[in-house]
């Protein structure tokens, strides 16, 4: 078992002069990803019509391949998150596949689409225009604060769905707050009421188990660049059978009512090697112990909010099992409260401190959210909290 923490950092081209602790965010491949995607980038430009367009995704010619690599790289990724090749294609982001979904689904006027507060700010957009260009109304509902529960969160969905209702989009991992929502129990919850439920899994492949299937939800956009270890832009939306049928990419091109997966296979062309590499992400995983890097994440994560909020005598809003491999948590009341405070007291962790990790704005206070990989160890947690202690 290979020994976590700042030996890990070999395997990755980080800057080590900066301490990374947004992973989150646009995540960071290995170098042994990157440098199978490049093999790929290699071997498109030996041939790239005949890559592209019958290796590829069989889009011109005869068919003469049983699974394109497109299709290959689909079954690959399906094995880890417990789902068929069949039920998954490829999209750039999590926000791509939901845009796909959103604009798939026929509102009218009078219609709700139900999100929360917590919604990643690209999502709730998505799904303001929607509502807009059909005129149907956006729902947001709140979470109780400043304790999340998870009885709670279940709660707040149920008593904001209505008979107007047509969908709801349910965060397995929220962004900022970084909270693992129940979200098996909400989707549950709604079916009861008739409405299908749309899952944003930015966060979630690679950061927690999954069974795609087990969870009931309609439809699940997710990114594998964050914990898969995927080159990005990469990401992947899943669907029920009973749902591929009218499902189009936001782009539509060649592949128009042909089924899902060629439809989405090809949406004209593109740079397709960080599809292909990405099951390399999820080798690279499988060869450190999938369920040792979760772990050590998680504790990870968990431990550094525990320094941090009894350090800056501040209260993390929930407990361990609403946390995944990040934790969000309130900084000292002294170092402002507004979205302008945020920004500045980031810029100045990253080029006055070099630390670089996300911080916000949320209930009139700044928070930081902790991405806990396994190049980072305590050590970095302890310098976070002296250099933010040092401003307060």
């Amino acid at each position: 078992m290979p020994q976590f923490g700042h030996s890990m950092l070999k395997h990755w081209m980080l800057d080590p002069e900066v301490l990374y602790l947004n992973h989150g965010t646009v995540g960071a491949p290995p170098r042994r990803v990157l440098q199978k995607q490049q093999e790929i980038r290699d071997e498109i430009e030996r041939q790239p019509s005949r890559y592209l367009l019958r290796d590829f995704s069989n889009f011109a010619g005869v068919p003469y391949a049983k699974q394109t690599k497109m299709r290959d790289a689909a079954s690959a990724i399906a094995s880890f998150v417990g789902a068929k090749g069949s039920d998954i294609v490829f999209v750039d982001n999590a926000t791509t596949g939901i845009n796909a979904v959103l604009r798939s689904l026929h509102f009218k006027e009078g219609d709700e689409i139900l999100i929360s507060d917590h919604a990643y700010g690209a999502i709730a957009n998505a799904a303001s225009f929607a509502a807009r260009e059909s005129k149907a109304r956006l729902v947001t509902t709140k979470f109780p604060y400043p304790r999340y529960d998870p009885e709670a969160i279940i709660d707040a969905y149920t008593s904001a769905i209505t008979s107007k209702t047509r969908l709801a989009i349910v965060d397995h991992i929220s962004v900022e707050s970084a909270l693992l929502l129940p979200l098996q129990e909400i989707e549950k919850r709604c079916r009861k009421r008739g409405v299908p439920v749309l899952a944003d899994g930015a966060h979630a492949p690679g950061a927690i188990k999954l069974d795609l299937p087990s969870l009931g939800v309609d439809w699940y956009s997710a990114n594998l660049h964050k914990w898969a270890y995927s080159p990005r832009s990469c990401g992947f939306l899943w669907a029920t059978p009973e749902r591929q049928k009218e499902l189009h990419p936001p782009v539509i091109s060649w592949g128009l009512d042909k089924g899902f997966t060629h439809e989405f296979d090809w949406v004209g062309t593109r740079d397709p090697s960080p599809f292909l590499a990405a099951p390399e992400g999820i080798a690279f995983m499988q060869d450190l112990g999938v369920e040792a890097v979760r772990a050590y994440n998680h504790k990870l994560a968990w431990d550094a909010a525990q320094l941090l909020s009894e350090s800056w005598g501040t209260e993390m809003p929930a407990g361990q099992e609403m946390i995944g491999v990040m934790a969000t948590v309130p900084l000292p009341e002294s170092l402002g409260k507004s979205k302008e405070d945020a920004q500045i007291l980031r810029d100045k962790l990253l080029f006055e401190d070099k630390i670089e990790i996300q911080l916000h704005s949320w209930q009139n206070r700044l928070w930081v959210r902790i991405s806990a990989q396994i190049y980072n160890d305590m050590s970095d947690m302890e310098r976070l909290r002296d250099a933010v202690e040092a401003r307060t």
